[in-house]
């Protein structure tokens, strides 16, 4: 049984050709059929195939049927092709579902390669503001002068109590016989005492191309040789100086303030280490000089008017070097004897020329 509602629009489709109905019910053979079906429209306008969006307005309601068709059947003959039209927003729904994946997947492949870039290079140039800056560091501790100490007073002192050194001040040592190596096998033989206050400072060099000394270490090695030559190959009994100066600043003691030196009894003789007609002589050694002058003074060991002269003045010689002696012809207490009409050096004390003692 079916049941056609809203019959009444079936005089609407009074005129349509019957080959186009839209709804057709028809039984196999041997099927059952129902009786009081009753016939439907046999035409429907064109405009529901061409536009879905028209809907029919009848409804078809079955019950104990089998095989039953609704709708248009066609059958053809000959060819026949078929077009597809697909609306555009099928079209892109269906893009979006099989190429939309592919794409998301190349966008994301493509951020996450853009990210890592960026990241490397934020890295490389964090490892090289490290690298420049770590430079920088190194670069300033290297260059950078060490902070300067401020020195105290500093006293002279023969013993080594209360962990003091003999210094004549600003650093300068005085390196007595014991620390350079002095031999004492020579200790007792000196005999000629050198009286206070002497008038005379006699400035040498030890020439002969000698080399000058800028550490203790070698400056120590270089005064045993001069005390093994003056010895073994002059014959004398110690090392000829006083005192004698290194280019480290320090003083190193010959025979010291209270033995007269090989030169003149009434006379101290300092020697620079070195020879000073190839060198200049550099501030230390000057200094090292004035100090133990100075020091003499105090300790009254030489005469408050004391003559400086150079061994150049006393015997003919090269002694103490051009470069010294330019400089010394400047120093206060500087004696111009044996210069032009000068008297020789030591006259007045009835010293001869030249000075040779050879003691």
């Amino acid at each position: 049984m079916y049941e056609q509602r809203n019959s009444s629009d079936s005089n609407a489709y009074a005129n349509i050709p019957a080959n186009n109905a839209l709804w057709n019910l028809t039984g196999r053979a041997g099927s059952h059929q129902s009786s009081n079906a009753t016939s439907l429209p046999t035409a429907i306008p064109q405009s529901i195939f061409t536009n879905p969006s028209v809907q029919p307005s009848s409804v078809v309601n079955l019950s104990n049927s089998s095989d039953v068709v609704i709708g248009p059947m066609t059958q053809y003959q000959g060819p026949v092709t078929i077009y597809q039209y697909m609306d555009a927003t099928v079209e892109a729904r269906s893009l979006q579902a099989n190429g939309g994946g592919i794409n998301q997947s190349r966008n994301t492949s493509n951020s996450v390669s853009q990210k890592v870039t960026t990241t490397s290079k934020l890295l490389l140039v964090l490892i090289s503001l490290v690298l420049i800056v770590a430079g920088v560091i190194v670069y300033v501790e290297l260059t950078r002068k060490p902070p300067e100490t401020p020195r105290g007073p500093i006293y002279f002192s023969n013993n080594y109590e209360h962990d003091t050194f003999p210094n004549l001040g600003n650093g300068h040592l005085v390196i007595d016989r014991m620390q350079w190596g002095a031999s004492d096998l020579v200790a007792n033989k000196l005999s000629v005492p050198l009286k206070h206050p002497i008038p005379y400072v006699l400035i040498t060099h030890i020439g002969v191309q000698s080399v000058p000394c800028y550490n203790i270490y070698k400056c120590s090695i270089k005064m045993r040789t001069i005390q093994d030559s003056a010895i073994a190959e002059k014959g004398l009994v110690d090392i000829q100086s006083n005192f004698y100066v290194g280019s480290d600043g320090y003083v190193y003691v010959g025979r010291g303030w209270n033995w007269a030196n090989t030169y003149a009894n009434s006379s101290l003789a300092i020697t620079f280490m070195g020879d000073y007609g190839r060198y200049e002589p550099n501030e230390k050694q000057l200094e090292a000089t004035q100090y133990l002058l100075a020091h003499g003074l105090t300790n009254k060991f030489i005469d408050l008017n004391y003559k400086l002269v150079a061994q150049n003045q006393t015997k003919s010689s090269k002694s103490p070097g051009a470069n010294v002696y330019r400089i010394i012809k400047k120093w206060p207490h500087f004696y111009p004897c044996g210069m032009d009409d000068n008297p020789p050096c030591g006259s007045e004390l009835g010293l001869p020329y030249p000075w040779n003692a050879n003691m």
